[in-house]
């Protein structure tokens, strides 16, 4: 079921980094870490079922296709992962027990079970670090060129979490700097058709969280994490509703934050 450390994907399976709109004009930088749920062939699905493959606990439901049409709207850039986040969560530090899990929600997941050392440095290898160092590309060819930056993490949460139904449409999240998370807050909540979380329905530390205390805290940029309630973002039509909505947005909000 585990494959030799050195073989994990295949020369014909997918990269594990997609960025669509390459040098986009907008300062806005979307990521995606758990827009894919691909499984490296030599890994047999890692033991999970098909239908959980579709579940949650393997990706983010809809947010690609909230990505990919945001991109579109807003002139942006968006790097987005490929693969599952049972093979190795994107949005986790390495080495951490939820990295690569081998319960995700109540569900089992065999293939993480009794991992080598070898074998998890091969997934972090060939996935993890590939995603994480094009963002830091991007990051530091904008740094480089003088150009502004607003880091923006698009993700999706599940209606229901071991039974607790959360009333939710959307949540921002943030860490150390509130700033973008509190103007977006504002602006969603004034829609009035919407509840939002206010850091829900997670919050971002640095034990549970990569992308945005990396890449955005640590360069002193604007950011913000979001994420959109599955089932709103299920079928196309939601999906185009929320990008177009949050293409509205953030740009307001970034020039809330970014005006001296």
């Amino acid at each position: 079921m585990r494959p030799a450390a050195e073989n994990l994907l295949a020369a014909d399976e997918p990269a594990p980094v997609t960025v669509y709109n390459a040098g986009a004009a907008s300062p806005i930088l979307l990521v995606a870490d758990h827009a894919g749920n691909a499984m490296p062939r030599s890994h047999n699905a890692l033991g999970v079922a098909a239908p959980d493959l579709q579940r949650h606990i393997a990706w983010d439901i809809g947010i690609a296709g909230v990505g990919r049409r945001l991109a579109e709207v807003l002139d942006a850039t968006l790097i987005r992962q490929n693969y599952s986040r049972l093979v190795i969560d994107c949005n986790r530090p390495p080495g951490v027990p939820s990295s690569i899990p081998e319960i995700s929600e109540d569900t089992p997941i065999p293939g993480n079970a009794d991992l080598s050392e070898a074998a998890k440095a091969a997934r972090a290898r060939d996935i993890f670090w590939p995603y994480h160092r094009r963002i830091e590309a991007e990051l530091d060819l904008r740094q480089r060129n003088g150009r502004p930056v607003a880091l923006i993490a698009l993700h999706s949460f599940t209606p229901v979490f071991k039974g607790v139904a959360r009333p939710w449409h959307a949540g921002v999240l943030y860490n150390r700097d509130p700033r973008f998370a509190h103007r977006l807050l504002a602006l969603l909540n004034a829609e009035g058709d919407i509840a939002v979380g206010d850091n829900a329905p997670y919050t971002i530390t640095d034990a549970s969280d990569y992308t945005i205390p990396v890449h955005a805290e640590r360069r002193g940029l604007h950011h913000v994490l979001v994420e959109i309630r599955q089932d709103l973002i299920a079928e196309e039509t939601g999906r185009r509703a929320w990008a177009d909505r949050l293409a509205r947005l953030l740009p307001q909000a970034y020039g809330a934050v970014s005006t001296p």
